[in-house]
């Protein structure tokens, strides 16, 4: 029969039994009364479908049957302990480095503050482990994490790569914005359409592979930039155009400096993934990050 939680149970009650001697001797090692235990083991012999031990005025005995369930439960169990201890001293002796890949200006996301908590907890459990934290356009940290440079990447990346695995973790909104040196800032948004739009100069981001361009349908932007500073600095110049995570523009549009256009049209929500090459076995401190990183933001590995 198939073994559940409810079998293990009752197999470590009849194991105290034997092993103390008796019904009797086992409700202080339980904490049990007598009729509770006599229930317990009823069960697990109505679940095996055979007598485990005779009971009564002639006192406490095993049959052939007991005897054998008995002996197999305390291997059973025996491997058990020896499993856990084992996987502690793996846990203990965690050591080595772990590398982090990351993309930049994420520190501003609400939605990306469990990183900070993933990071806490690992370190609690693997205090041996140095973590080597790097930062990457999504296009470099792609091909570090292909390379085996990084082990785990934290990014939205632009394109999936054949051979990584992809973990989905947490949206994040890019709006449009004009500086208030831009001749849009103090224009009302019902009479900006992308008509409009399309008569200034509008950044591209190298990443995002056209992305952020097709609802103007331009050729090709004006500007290209490869990390989110780059690109809030060519917008607060007041000659360009460009999308913006909404978390990081909010202290320029709190400022006065900046302000979104058409938010009820122009917005791009990226999803922030975890990847990983999943065609090499991840080793055991790569595999305590990310499953420690998937449990904090609720997903689901495949």
């Amino acid at each position: 029969m198939a073994m559940d939680q409810t079998d293990l149970k009752l197999l470590r009650i009849f194991l105290t039994i034997v092993e103390v001697g008796g019904f009797a001797a086992a409700q202080s090692e339980l904490n049990l009364s007598l009729s509770t235990i006599s229930s317990y083991v009823t069960t697990l012999e109505t679940r095996l479908g055979f007598t485990l031990c005779k009971r009564g005025r002639s006192g406490f005995s095993l049959t052939r049957e007991g005897q054998i369930v008995f002996e197999e439960a305390h291997r059973l169990f025996k491997s058990v302990s020896q499993y856990e201890t084992k996987m502690r001293s793996l846990r203990d002796k965690l050591n080595g480095t772990l590398t982090i890949g990351l993309t930049d200006n994420t520190i501003t996301d609400p939605g990306a503050r469990k990183i900070e908590q993933t990071i806490a907890r690992f370190v609690k459990q693997a205090p041996d482990v140095t973590l080597n934290v790097v930062t990457y356009p999504p296009n470099d940290l792609l091909r570090e994490i292909v390379t085996g440079a990084v082990q785990v990447g934290i990014c939205a990346f632009p394109k999936t790569v054949l051979g990584l695995s992809y973990v989905s973790l947490y949206p994040e909104m890019h709006r449009f914005y004009c500086s208030s040196d831009h001749p849009l800032f103090n224009q009302s948004d019902d009479g900006i359409d992308i008509d409009e739009v399309r008569r200034y100069r509008i950044v591209g981001r190298k990443f995002w592979l056209g992305r952020d361009l097709k609802d103007f349908a331009i050729a090709k932007p004006h500007a290209m930039v490869s990390d989110m500073e780059a690109e809030a600095r060519l917008i607060l110049s007041g000659a360009f155009l460009g999308y913006l995570p909404e978390h990081y523009a909010k202290q320029f549009v709190e400022a006065g400096r900046m302000r979104p256009i058409r938010p009820d049209q122009f917005y791009v929500e990226a999803t922030f993934q975890a990847s990983f090459d999943d065609s090499k076995q991840l080793d055991p401190v790569a595999e305590l990050f990310l499953d420690i990183l998937i449990d904090d933001f609720g997903a689901k590995r495949d």
